[in-house]
């Protein structure tokens, strides 16, 4: 089933899209890979097509678009090549960290931070796990105490999306409370920020070119200007921002599983064996015929599920419900996909084993999948308590 999320400016710039992918992203793939990062001009280039920032209003530099589609065109497109690396650190810097300044930023935040998103000569990230702590927040033991004019940020961080680039970082951290109490707050340090050190860049199994980092904070002093929103109100924002992270990991696993059933089926309509092609022993037809109907199911889905985004209406649940189906459909889809590459599945030179590889964390980061049908039951038997 052909998808009818587009319109013609969403196609028109596909092709801007496109051309940027073409150049700037397929001849650096592997060279990516080999020295674990991505170049800044990769950045600034894709700034200068407007393939950033989008949301960011007018007066910040931005195109102030609200449509989220055509954030869903980029994601597709650098699906289209295996770009998954690319796509998680573009998609840190839209989905998350700029959610999180345009939803609780101040006038003179905006005017400090936005325009860099919208060039690429800034690059964010968001610094909630800890070494001790994964999908559970209350875990958090990152500290921040007011100082006068300044809070003095103390803790590690961990598994954090371009950590090592990142020129400024929203540190989730507690703050005391009058009460003797204490809540999550959010505060945006900077680079070179005196105590602010990088830690060892992470060595993982996937997303070789997207730099993951540990972060320390030694005594590092935070200007009041810096805290994003209200002191102690971090967990509600937290929790706001979270349906469009979800989102944006589903699309770009949905995208891949396209682009993995798009490779497959190639290869097998080209590959023989015992005398004719792979793809007409009838397990090979069963197996792809059973996933193209789930990808175009859960297709359908996702496309919703960006309009009621845009439209302001996407729920946490429906988000968690997006993440899960998914990502869950991109891992089926690529393991079937490299079983039907055979040996060659197994070679990096065949982007198949590099989706295969990239994909795993799709169920991890975001929130694990067994949190989101945490999320999805508790809203079912809520729903069904209203009910009765």
């Amino acid at each position: 089933m052909k998808s009818d999320l587009f319109e013609s400016d969403h196609e028109s710039y596909r092709q801007t899209v496109r051309r940027f992918v073409e150049s700037d992203v397929v001849p650096n793939l592997a060279r990516w890979d080999e020295q674990r990062s991505i170049d800044r001009d990769t950045w600034l280039a894709a700034g200068k097509l407007g393939l950033l920032g989008l949301s960011v209003p007018e007066e910040y530099g931005g195109s102030g678009v609200d449509d989220y589609r055509f954030r869903v065109v980029v994601i597709s497109e650098l699906a289209r090549v295996g770009a998954a690396a690319l796509q998680s650190g573009f998609s840190t810097n839209d989905d998350i960290v700029l959610n999180y300044l345009l939803r609780q930023g101040s006038s003179d935040q905006k005017r400090r931070w936005l325009p860099g998103f919208t060039t690429g000569e800034t690059i964010g990230a968001i610094a909630m796990t800890e070494p001790g702590t994964g999908s559970d927040l209350r875990g958090i033991k990152a500290t921040a105490v007011q100082d006068g004019d300044t809070w003095v940020v103390n803790g590690t961080k961990t598994f954090i999306t371009s950590g090592v680039l990142a020129d400024l970082v929203i540190v989730v951290v507690r703050t005391p409370r009058n009460d003797g109490t204490d809540a999550l707050s959010l505060l945006v340090v900077e680079s070179g920020m005196p105590g602010f050190e990088r830690g060892r860049q992470l060595h993982k199994i996937g997303l070789t070119a997207q730099d993951t980092a540990e972060l320390v904070f030694d005594n590092v002093r935070v200007p009041q200007e810096n805290v994003l929103g209200e002191i102690g109100a971090g967990l509600g924002y937290l929790m706001e921002s979270l349906p469009l992270e979800r989102l944006g990991i589903a699309l770009a696993a949905q995208m891949s599983a396209e682009a993995a059933m798009h490779w497959t089926v190639k290869y097998v309509t080209e590959r023989k064996a015992f005398g004719k092609t792979i793809s007409e022993f009838q397990n090979t037809g069963f197996v792809l015929a059973d996933l193209a109907t789930r990808i175009d199911m859960v297709r359908a889905f996702l496309d919703r599920t960006v309009l009621q985004h845009s439209s302001g209406k996407l729920s946490p649940t429906d988000a968690a419900k997006a993440k899960l189906a998914a990502t869950e459909l991109q891992w089926d889809v690529l393991d079937a996909g490299l079983q039907f590459h055979g040996g060659y599945g197994y070679m990096m030179e065949y982007p198949i084993a590099k989706a295969f590889i990239d994909a795993r964390v799709q169920r991890i980061y975001g929130g694990t999948n067994e949190i989101m049908k945490e999320i999805i039951q508790r809203d079912l038997f809520s729903s069904a308590n209203r009910r009765s």
